[in-house]
This record gives C-alpha cells, sequence and structure tokens, in this order.
C-alpha cells in the first residue's frame, strides 16, 4: 500500500464547474497544500453524461479511480446503475475487490454499511441529519470522520463543488485496507448521498 495513504488528514476538493457531468477531485495534504492524490472520473459514458444534467443524477453508474500525482492508481470505485439503495464496490491497484459499502434503509441522514470482500461488517458510515457530518464508527469506537469544508457563498450557490476534510484516528494501523475504504467512501457520500 501507498505511503500516502498511511497519513492521518485529508483535504478533498471537487473541481468547480457549472455544467459539470463527471466528478473530480484533488486530494490534498492539508498541513504544507501540497497535491497528493487525483481523483478522476474518467470513463464516462454518454448517456451517463446526458442523465448527469437530470433528475436521475443520483441513480446513474460510476468509476471513479484514486490515483497518485504521478498516474499510479491506489483505489477504484465502482457502482452501476442504482435505482433504489446503492451498492459500491472498491477496487485496489489491481482491481481485486477489497470490500462494499451498502446504503441502509431507514436512515437520517445518510448510512451505509461498510464491508470487507467477503460481505462481513468492518464499520458503520453514519451521517447527520443536521449538518455535514459523517463518522466510521466499529464496535462504538470511532475509526475516522468527514465534514464539509465551507468554501464561500457565491462558491457554493452557483456551483457544485464541495470540499471535504478527511481525518483517520491513529488508532487504524498503517498498510490497512481499511484506509483505502475510508478514502474511498468521500466519493462514495458525495455520489450516492449528497448530489
Amino acid at each position: 500500500m501507498s505511503n500516502i495513504l498511511n497519513k492521518n488528514l485529508f483535504l478533498i476538493k471537487e473541481h468547480i464547474g457549472m455544467f459539470k457531468a463527471a466528478n473530480n477531485f484533488d486530494i490534498f495534504n492539508p498541513e504544507d497544500g501540497q497535491l497528493i492524490m487525483k481523483c478522476r472520473e474518467e470513463t464516462l459514458g454518454i448517456v451517463t453524461k446526458l442523465l448527469r444534467f437530470t433528475d436521475y443524477k443520483k441513480r446513474t453508474p460510476f468509476d471513479i479511480e484514486i490515483k497518485t500525482t504521478d498516474g499510479k492508481r491506489l483505489i477504484r470505485i465502482k457502482r452501476g446503475i442504482s435505482f433504489f439503495l446503492s451498492n459500491v464496490s472498491v477496487m485496489d491497484e489491481h482491481n481485486r475487490i477489497i470490500g462494499r459499502f451498502k446504503q441502509k434503509l431507514f436512515s437520517i441522514g445518510g448510512a451505509f454499511n461498510v464491508l470487507d470482500p467477503n460481505d462481513k461488517p468492518i464499520c458503520s458510515l453514519k451521517g447527520k441529519w443536521t449538518g455535514w457530518n459523517f463518522k466510521f464508527v466499529s464496535d462504538g469506537k470511532e475509526l475516522a470522520h468527514v465534514t464539509k469544508k465551507w468554501s464561500g457563498l457565491g462558491k457554493e450557490l452557483f456551483t457544485s463543488a464541495d470540499n471535504y476534510i478527511l481525518e483517520i484516528s491513529e488508532s487504524v494501523p498503517k498498510d490497512d485496507p481499511v484506509r483505502k475504504l475510508i478514502l474511498a467512501a468521500i466519493m462514495c457520500i458525495d455520489m450516492v448521498l449528497k448530489e
């Protein structure tokens, strides 16, 4: 696993665009402002692009890759067409499934079960309906949390760009595959719950 994923603090900035179909993000080290990863949705089909400008946007498939700045793939996040609840697969750099996100049916604020490759629960991702805070919780212990960083009234009103801060707990071991799942969950939150 890449050493970049062993950091505990990430700033994820969505690309600004008034009329954009693809979701693209840059991931920074907030301590020094250095770009450390890029997240791109490069294989978007024409039908999906068109549907992204309709009320069916939340149901469209996505295939997002997180890569190092030199182009080495670290994580792939993929979902097919979603009719009701989302089921998102997360793969490593070799396209091996490392986990899944299964959306919970009745949740206020949004929630997912985070599963290992054998569909066994690892943790839950839970959001608050009163704000934009999400926590990864396992056995009552917080593994990580995500907050939305406000970027200014003009930017929020006239674009669909969001900025997120991800903080992973020191208790999550370095090189643990759960770190990849936590980072991948940011894209899942944005694409499934917040679009």
